[in-house]
């Protein structure tokens, strides 16, 4: 699988990331066998980025991933997440160490790859976001502190809120990674929406991310499973979602995906999932995408989707076309 270059890290990394998360649902509710066996079949199909959280199965995830990789002992890139909520705002710093130490201890290493700091960043600041003054007084000195431990080799963070105030974090935070919503319905990260587009703007923040060296994955690639183009969930994901970035609701993003079912009539992916990950990975300011699955069907049709390369100009044309209305 092709691997790029993530950001100033210099870590190279695979195109697509395996997300070990609760909307897929696998390495939160799969059998210990069905983990172990999908984190090798990551692995084995070029697979170099694995991403989970604290917040994932209440640090569930972080176990199965940690057990899985321990007995594969695969040189492999792993970050992983800490969410600071409710009583814990009142120490941001002590919230991260804490949670820094307990992520270790579940994925069974001293240090991790890199660190995401797990919340939305906006001007109001009103929880569960933050200011960015708040987080480059806060949260941005610990990070450095646990980042020269040796606890991570890198700090990020996820880029949720407004433009400007994750411009300010880009511009001022140190951060070397950062994650951002990025997908066919809506690809306002990098270029501008469609007139009329009802999406949220995100204001070109992965372009601006890129453009400061600092390393983006992609996240929502394929809107929380929306762009499969059916309300249908598996049984190891979650039962509801809630769009990020995208549509009012998860079904209008399901009614959006579906009127780009003309683009596989005309025979440019295979189905809807196929056409939405070869989009999501063919912007190059974007160094990973990542996936979360709930089987290992979905895994191996994710990689074979983005093994077949880039959309042609010709499939990019008629999705315009049909989004411009």
């Amino acid at each position: 699988m092709q691997q790029r270059r993530l950001g100033r890290t210099g870590i190279a990394v695979s195109v697509l990331g395996y997300g070990c998360g609760a909307i897929g649902g696998l390495m939160v509710k799969g059998t210990a066998a069905e983990q172990d066996h999908a984190i090798g079949r990551a692995i084995d199909h070029g697979i170099t980025y694995f991403d989970t959280a604290s917040a994932y199965g209440d640090g569930v995830s972080e176990t199965n991933l940690g057990r899985a990789l321990a007995a594969l002992r695969a040189s492999v890139t792993v970050a992983t997440k800490v969410r600071i909520r409710g009583a814990q705002r009142a120490d941001i710093a002590g919230t991260i160490v804490a949670s820094v130490e307990d992520s270790l201890k579940r994925l069974r290493r001293d240090s991790v790859d890199i660190l995401h700091l797990h919340e939305p960043t906006t001007r109001a600041g009103a929880a569960p976001d933050f200011t960015a003054d708040q987080v480059l007084a806060e949260a941005v000195p610990v990070l450095q502190r646990l980042r020269d431990q040796g606890k991570f080799r890198f700090y990020g963070f996820t880029g949720l809120g407004d433009a400007q105030e994750i411009g300010r974090l880009l511009a001022e935070g140190g951060f070397a990674t950062t994650q951002m919503p990025y997908n066919i319905l809506n690809p306002s990260g990098i270029a501008p929406l469609p007139a009329g587009s009802a999406m949220p703007d995100l204001g070109g923040v992965i372009a601006q991310a890129a453009a400061a060296d600092v390393g983006v994955m992609a996240i929502r690639i394929i809107a929380g499973g929306a762009l499969s183009g059916t309300e249908a969930r598996s049984a190891y994901g979650v039962p509801q979602v809630a769009p990020i970035a995208s549509g009012a609701s998860y079904a209008e993003d399901v009614a959006a995906a579906r009127r780009l079912l003309p683009v596989i009539e005309a025979g440019y992916a295979a189905d809807l999932v196929e056409l939405a990950l070869r989009y999501a990975a063919m912007p190059p300011q974007v160094a990973t995408a990542i996936i979360g699955t709930s089987s290992i069907a979905e895994l191996d049709h994710g990689v074979a989707a983005i093994n077949r390369g880039p959309l042609p100009p010709e499939a990019m044309a008629m999705i315009a076309a049909i989004q411009a209305g």
